[in-house]
């Protein structure tokens, strides 16, 4: 642990459930044991995999939303990130965002499952609205892009996780009012700040807060 413990790219999802009436998110707690986070609540998420790259997405994010990931990242990271998040939220979950369609001939065996559902992955109606990295001194480092999504947008049953992999446990929606109320990471009372005005807005964010802590000191951006 220390200051030059590797950032590693990652991906996290807000599903928002009955934005127009009485809001609520899913989030689930991290294991006792975890080395990151242990016992917090969160949303579905994870670092980027070296198969996400190679997959091939039926729909992508909005184009400002695809702009906005390629601003201070890696040139041709944003395919990778958007199909991370895809796949975090099935695997820690088991709602799928995807559209019916055929497996691919070649696949990588991370996607088999998803793909054995009958649906292609797809980010259609996802939103990049924040990012953040941790802070140095911490066991894990992640450099975050956090997505909103309507949930009514999943396929299958809101209410049936019985697909996860065990990865969270109580998976739960938690009304947005009540949220802060969960034992949460300091950054994702953050996030649900950011949610709760997208909420009442109904709109993508004019611009994208940027919690850098690549290094020592913290800086605030706004990618535009």
């Amino acid at each position: 642990m220390g200051e030059d413990t590797p950032i590693r790219d990652a991906a996290s999802v807000v599903l928002l459930r009955d934005a127009g009436g009485d809001p609520k998110v899913l989030m689930g707690q991290r294991g006792k044991t975890a080395a990151f986070m242990p016992n917090k609540y969160v949303f579905p998420g994870g670092a980027v995999d070296l198969s996400d790259g190679a997959v091939s997405l039926a729909g992508y994010p909005d184009a400002k939303s695809m702009a906005r990931l390629g601003q201070r990242s890696p040139v041709g990271l944003e395919h990778a990130i958007v199909a991370s998040a895809i796949r975090e939220v099935w695997e820690e979950t088991g709602l799928r965002f995807g559209v019916p369609g055929a497996a691919p001939a070649e696949m990588d065996p991370d996607w088999a499952g998803f793909y054995a559902t009958g649906l292609q992955p797809s980010a259609e109606g996802f939103h990049y609205f924040f990012r953040a990295i941790t802070p140095p001194m911490r066991p894990r480092r992640f450099d975050a892009r956090f997505f909103l999504v309507r949930a009514e947008m999943a396929m299958g049953d809101l209410d049936d996780f019985s697909d996860a992999q065990d990865e969270l446990s109580h998976l739960h929606w938690v009304r947005l009012d009540d949220a802060r109320a969960l034992n949460l990471p300091f950054i994702t009372e953050v996030v649900l700040a950011e949610v709760a005005a997208l909420a009442k807005s109904g709109g993508a964010p004019a611009s994208v807060p940027f919690f850098n802590n690549t290094a020592n000191v913290s800086e605030f951006l706004r990618l535009s």
